[in-house]
This record gives C-alpha cells, structure tokens and sequence, in this order.
C-alpha cells in the first residue's frame, strides 16, 4: 500500500505491473489519511507486508515506527516502511534513486547547485548531494527554521531566495509544478534562471513532465524529472517488500505501464 496526500497511480500500476507478470501474490492499493498514527497501526495489526510513503508523511511518521535502516537513519526521512511479523522498519529509497540519477547522468561533482525545498524529499537529495561530493551549493527554503538546519547538515549554505545567483544545476523538492497543488501550473525557478542553468532536475513525479521540466526540456537543457526517481525508487521498494528483484526489461515494462 501507499499514503500520500494526493496518492498516484504510479506506484500502484507499477507494483501489480510487477506482481502478475512474477506471479506473486501480492497487491498494492494507495490511500490518504487524516490520522497518520491510526493507519501506521492499521499496517501492523492488519499484517499488510509494506507501505510506501509520500509528502507529508515521511517525517511525521518516524515515531510510529519501530526501526529505522541507515538509509534513513541520516535523512530522518522515510519512504518505505516494511512489515516483518508486526515489527516496522523503514528506509528511504528516494535517497538511493537520487544518488543514482545524479551519478548516471554525468553531472560534475564541481557544480554550483540550489536546491529549493526543506521537507523530507529535500533531505534525501541534499545528503544524496553531499556524499557524492557535491561542495557548494544553497538549499533554498523560505522558512529559516527548517532551511537553515537542513543547510547545516550537510554542509550547504542558506538562502531565502536565490537571488542573482546562477547555479549551474537547479533541484526542486518542492510541491510546485505538482498535479492536483495549489501551484500545479508554476515554475519552482525563474525562467531566467533555468536559461542560465546547465541541468535541471525537479523530483515531482505527477506529472511526468512538469512546467520547470516541460521548460527546461524546451531550452535544451540535461534534464532528470520525478518520473525517473519514481521508478528507480520503486524497485528498490519491490526488492524490500517481496526479495525478488526484476530484471531491467521487466523494470522497463512496468514503469511505462504505470505511465499510461
């Protein structure tokens, strides 16, 4: 299963994708909830195997929980919560999507990058950023009270806004550019600023491509978009709940069924 606020279709196609071509007897559903500690509860007494977990739970559920894996132990952030005889332990496999899109896509360690955002997915990217030696660079948050500890963290700077800084990589952890939010037709940078840029990377997933990657793509820009992190965090997320690891093919097949 999945909770989010806006719950997708994406991880629920994906993983039955998945299930019936391996003819595992499994089935995943999404749901929302208005009581975050009832329904990690409902996850152990119902023995349901996993849960995956979206904006704005991943942080407010970590006291519901009874082990958290290094993976998000250094984040306190969580996107995968497995189930083994009532005892819950939870990872972030976002942490390990972004590391990999960051590394594949060949973008220089020597980058000036922001990144906009201070919330659970922004963790996961900016200590995905810092331990693959990513050194200077801005978190961007409007509230200083998040922002600025996130910063300190991981060894960035802090800033309101961006200012007449040109970043060479723009990140965007925000709702922004997101099906169904208030700001679902907005840009998370300013158009002169993703001209300016060199790679351009927003993690939301729904839709696949959205206004700052629907711009970016249009400029010509090396773009890494939300749907890429949805699908690679996904099977790490298929591996935890069932053991079994699909082939890339298989992997391929899923993430464009889940697509359509």
């Amino acid at each position: 299963m999945s909770l989010a606020a806006r719950p997708s279709n994406f991880g629920t196609r994906f993983h039955n994708f998945l299930y019936r071509q391996l003819h595992l007897n499994f089935v995943y559903k999404a749901f929302t909830t208005h009581d975050l500690g009832a329904a990690i509860g409902g996850i152990r007494a119902l023995g349901i195997r996993g849960c995956a977990i979206s904006m704005p739970f991943k942080e407010a559920c970590i006291p519901y929980l009874d082990e958290l894996d290094a993976s998000a132990t250094g984040i306190s952030s969580v996107n995968t919560i497995v189930n083994t005889k009532g005892r819950l332990k939870a990872y972030n496999t976002d942490y390990t999507a972004v590391t990999e899109l960051l590394r594949s896509n060949g973008i220089p360690t020597s980058a000036k990058f922001a990144l906009r955002g201070s919330g659970g997915m922004a963790k996961a990217v900016a200590c995905a950023l810092r331990d693959l030696g990513f050194t200077d660079g801005v978190i961007l948050a409007r509230n200083e009270a998040t922002g600025g500890p996130l910063a300190q963290q991981y060894g960035f700077g802090w800033k309101a806004e961006l200012g007449s800084e040109k970043p060479a990589l723009l990140i965007n952890a925000t709702p922004v550019g997101m099906a169904g939010a208030a700001e679902a037709s907005q840009l998370s940078f300013s158009e002169d600023r993703v001209q300016e840029a060199e790679f351009i990377f927003d993690v939301v997933a729904l839709p696949a491509e959205t206004p700052f990657i629907r711009l970016a793509t249009s400029l010509g820009k090396k773009t890494i978009s939300g749907a890429a992190v949805s699908a690679l965090q996904a099977v790490e997320q298929f591996v935890l709940y069932t053991g079994v690891r699909p082939d890339t093919t298989l992997v391929e097949k899923a993430a464009a069924f889940a697509r359509t």
